[in-house]
Formats: C-alpha cells, structure tokens, sequence
C-alpha cells in the first residue's frame, strides 16, 4: 500500500482549523446537508473495521451522522463528537450518540476505542492536538483514519464553476469550489504528519477509492449551499452564484457525471502518546 511523503505541507498563514466560523457555519444547512452530501464507498469503511481491532469507534466531526450510519450498518457502536448542536441535534434524530465539543477539548472520561475516524472534517481540527487526542484515547492496535470526498468534474465543466465563481464572488473569501486532488495535497500530507508527530502511530497510509455519481441541475444546486462557507453568503450573491452554476450545467445537458475520490490517511497506533 502507498504511503505518504514524509515532508509537512507548507503552512499558508490561513490554515482551515484557524476558520472558526466557517467551521462552525455547516449546522445553517444540516438538513440540507444530510440530505445531499455523498456517502462514503463502501470500500472504505469495509477496510477501516477490518483493520481495526474492535467495534468501539469514535467519529470526529460526526456532523450529521452520514459516515456514523454507514460504520453502524457495518457493525461498530459509533460515538460521535461535534462542535456544532445543530448537526449533533440531527445525528441524535437517526439514533446516533453524539457529545457536542471541539475534539481538541472533548474529554473522553476515561473511554477507549478501537478506531477513531472523520469524514470531511479533520482539516477543521488542530493538526497537532487533533492526532494527539486521538492517540490519547485509542486502544494499542487502534486505527485513526481521516478521509475526504474529492470531487473532479468533467472537462470543461470545472473550468466553468471557477469561472462563475470569480465573476460573482470575486472579493468573497470562499474555499476553492473546484480544488481537485492537487488542492487536497496540502491537507494530506499535513494530516499524515499530525500522525508522525505524534510518535504513536506507525507509518501513515494513503488509500485510495475512485467512484462517480450522476447529478442533475437541480441535484447539484441543491448541494452547494452545504459548502464551506457558502451558508454565509449573502442572500443575493448565494442566488447569482446557483443561477450561474445552473446555466454552466444547462450548457452540457442539464446533467452531468461527477468523478470522486475518496482519499483515507491512516495509521495504527502503536506507542501510548
């Protein structure tokens, strides 16, 4: 299995766990976002509980429950921490135990897991406290893994979001809407050497999992209020920027394909931190 480059990414001076109120910003739209945001492929989550010595799972970031359901369904018994009530609020509504705490300052109480994973939201977490917790309260074998949902669309088709993107947001501090697996490297490789750091895990993986999923205009509009930041738009410019996005997806057919990748950093721990 591949592993990662042993170099830290460079830290830009505006790193996305010192983005407080963006992160904080997802609960605005948590029905919207449990309602339209990718699962996870089953790949994963079927490679994560081999690898791990035991059900006990802590989900970091549990959001609103969507990688949660799918470790339950695969037999962990899922704890999940969150930052944000109004997510934990709706995670709890699917049966979900959640605590609502930053990760970095959540108190375990003594308990222990067998892996302790986060689905889209480890860059929201302090590169060194974040592994370090996690050490703290993984059993000796446990498995800390972290992964995203990479989106890649058609050619041309991205070139005509970013495009829209700059014409209606052009002074607006939003992430990077198209930022293919390049624009992911950074986090990467920053979570992998959160887990060197550390000294308690052994060499960080990079797993990989390639997959598509069709959308419609309506689909894909519907899911891009649940970006970063974008909850926090104003009213007229969320509405130019949908508008917008719909006509690029009108200009190929109203519907398009979009290609995935899902990206797992992991690492078993091996040494109390």
């Amino acid at each position: 299995m591949p592993t990662l480059p042993p170099e830290p990414a460079r830290p830009s001076g505006n790193e996305p766990h010192q983005l407080q109120e963006t992160a904080a910003s997802f609960g605005a739209e948590a029905e919207r976002y449990d309602r339209t945001r990718p699962r996870y492929p089953d790949a994963l989550v079927d490679r994560v509980v081999a690898g791990s010595p035991g059900p006990d799972l802590l989900d970091v970031g549990v959001g609103t429950g969507i990688a949660a359901r799918q470790f339950r369904a695969a037999g962990c018994r899922v704890l999940g921490v969150d930052v944000d009530a109004r997510m934990a609020g709706l995670a709890r509504r699917d049966g979900i135990d959640v605590e609502v705490a930053a990760f970095e300052t959540w108190d375990p109480a003594g308990r222990a897991f067998d892996t302790v994973v986060a689905g889209q939201t480890w860059h929201w977490v302090d590169p060194a406290a974040g592994p370090e917790r996690a050490a703290r309260v993984l059993r000796p074998g446990g498995r800390l893994a972290v992964f995203w949902n990479v989106f890649q669309p058609p050619s041309g088709l991205g070139e005509a979001f970013s495009a829209v993107y700059r014409r209606v947001l052009p002074d607006v501090p939003v992430p990077n809407p198209v930022p293919g697996l390049d624009g992911y490297a950074p986090i990467l490789a920053g979570a992998a050497d959160g887990m060197r750091r550390t000294g308690a895990f052994d060499a960080p993986e990079q797993w990989r999992f390639d997959w598509e999923r069709p959308f419609t205009r309506d689909e894909w509009l519907d899911q891009v209020p649940t970006f970063g930041g974008h909850s926090r738009l104003p009213a007229n410019a969320l509405d130019e920027l949908l508008a917008g996005l719909g006509a690029a997806v009108d200009a190929v057919g109203g519907r398009f394909t979009m290609r995935y990748t899902t990206v797992a950093v992991t690492a078993k721990r091996v040494a109390a931190a």
